[in-house]
C-alpha cells in the first residue's frame, strides 16, 4: 500500500520548557552560540540550522531529563562536541559512544535541566 506523504521536510520548531528564560538564553545564546530566531519582531528562541528552539516559560510542560519525544541534534563530530561542552561546564548525561558501527551519539542537559541528544556519522 502506498501512503501518501503530508509534504514534511524537516524539524521546523522545537519547544523547550525553561524555569528561567534569561538562563535559557545565556545558555543557547552565548554557551552554544547560537543565533537568536524571531516572529513577529520577537525572539522567540534560536536558529539552528532551518530549525527553530523555542523556549518556553509559560506553558503545560516542565524541564525533564527523560523527554519524549527525544530530540536528537546533528553536528560535525559528537566526540569533538562533548570535549567543547565540557570545557563550557556543561552537563554531559550520556557520554558519546558509537551506536551500530554508525553514529557517536551522546547527550547533554541544558541550562534548565532538559536532556537534548547530539549525533554524528561515525
Amino acid at each position: 500500500m502506498n501512503t501518501p506523504q503530508p509534504g514534511l521536510k524537516c524539524v521546523k520548531v522545537v519547544a523547550l520548557a525553561v524555569r528561567d528564560v534569561a538562563r535559557a538564553n545565556r545558555f543557547y545564546g552565548e554557551t552554544l552560540g547560537l543565533a537568536p530566531a524571531s516572529e513577529g519582531g520577537r525572539q522567540v528562541g534560536f536558529e539552528l540550522g532551518g530549525t527553530v528552539l523555542m523556549l518556553k516559560d509559560d506553558w503545560y510542560g516542565t524541564p525533564t531529563a527523560e523527554p519524549n519525544p527525544r530530540i536528537t541534534l546533528e553536528c560535525a563530530d559528537a566526540r569533538a562536541l562533548e570535549t567543547t561542552l565540557r570545557g563550557l561546564d556543561v552537563k554531559i548525561s550520556d557520554a558519546v559512544e558509537l551506536y551500530d558501527g554508525s553514529y557517536y551519539v551522546g547527550a547533554f542537559l541544558d541550562s534548565e535541566g532538559n536532556k537534548l541528544w547530539f549525533c554524528s556519522p561515525g
